[in-house]
């Protein structure tokens, strides 16, 4: 088996076509992303049937795009690798049969790769990975604390009851009468306001490494409408500056408590909601006098990308944990 294997990655989980290709599961050769967020913006999130539909218009594109930035043709490719879930059920489908049908035409090993586990491994593409560590995911549609003692070893320790950190920021822009999506505008607007709000901090039971954000995207509506029904001004930059510091600390002292419980050496952070500012200065503030190393993706790795996802498979490929052509998209899978 190859130690610098060459892996053609798939991913196809939500709004994002994208294939790249990835040596040694350290070493980027290309990476091609066709979003669709332009698309899905006018519906104020993203619709199911279109994302499938534009993926189907886009996945050969892609990934033909990435094999020529990479140089190769699939005849250099040793694996190809595909998000297997979680995600969309139609826009998964549309990369696993592309890669299992690439698998099979060039006889090579089929690889699933657990979305998360690409979020996380994203940051590998920068840096090595040193034992045990602590990934906070925050995306869309997770909010994570996974613990891992090894490659490939996950164990999720905290997680968010209802709303994940992205969903709220959404669910807020909308309430604020914002574009979707919503974190990238709250994150600018909440750098010129202030926090006059005060809004709730949901810190649940003492030891609890869980998070909840439905009570404050509540608190943050009934806040917005109460002001509007007493006629009071207010600048729409507090209101984001409030919530975003609500979600923030919450967020960077459930992860600290964490680090300190589990004594660990790194914290990686991963996911679409990773390419906050807000959260990015937060967490290098509250780390940097700590023993910890704190791994932040550069922002082309923060949202979704198929160069993740080969990063990730490069540990399954090694471990020689490869998919047959029964492999479905499994939009509820677990991570583990």
């Amino acid at each position: 088996m190859k130690t610098n294997e060459i892996i053609l990655a798939i991913e196809t989980s939500c709004d994002e076509t994208a294939a790249a290709v990835v040596k040694g599961g350290t070493e980027l050769l290309s990476n091609v992303v066709a979003t669709q967020m332009d698309i899905h913006q006018k519906f104020g999130g993203v619709v199911p049937e279109i994302a499938s539909r534009h993926h189907i218009e886009q996945i050969t594109l892609v990934i033909e795009q990435a094999l020529d930035e990479a140089g190769m043709t699939m005849e250099d490719i040793d694996a190809v690798a595909v998000t297997e879930g979680p995600g969309l059920v139609g826009a998964l489908l549309i990369g696993v049969n592309a890669a299992k049908s690439l698998a099979y035409a060039h006889d090579i090993p089929l690889i699933g790769v657990h979305h998360i586990a690409g979020h996380i491994y994203a940051n590998r593409l920068e840096q090595e990975f040193r034992f045990p560590l602590l990934s906070l995911v925050v995306s869309g549609g997770h909010t994570e604390l996974i613990y891992m003692r090894d490659h490939g070893d996950y164990e999720v320790i905290g997680e968010t009851r209802d709303d994940a950190a992205g969903e709220a920021y959404d669910k807020v822009a909308k309430a604020l009468a914002l574009p979707y999506p919503g974190g990238p505008v709250i994150d600018r607007l909440a750098q010129d306001g202030d926090d006059l709000y005060n809004f709730p901090r949901a810190w649940l039971e003492k030891d609890s490494y869980d998070f909840s954000f439905s009570g404050l995207k509540t608190a943050v509506i009934n806040k917005l409408n109460q002001l509007k029904q007493k006629d009071e001004e207010y600048r729409i930059e507090d209101l984001a500056a409030s919530f975003q510091n609500s979600v923030i600390e919450v967020l960077v002292e459930k992860t600290y408590k964490a680090t300190m419980d589990l004594d660990v050496k790194q914290l990686i952070v991963a996911g679409g909601v990773s390419a906050n500012k807000g959260l990015r200065q937060a967490l290098q503030d509250r780390f940097q006098h700590t023993d910890v190393e704190l791994m932040i993706p550069p922002l082309y790795l923060c949202t979704d990308n198929a160069a993740m996802i080969g990063a990730a498979a490069s540990i399954e490929y090694h471990k020689q944990h490869y998919k047959d052509l029964k492999l479905n998209a499994n939009p509820g899978l677990m991570l583990g």
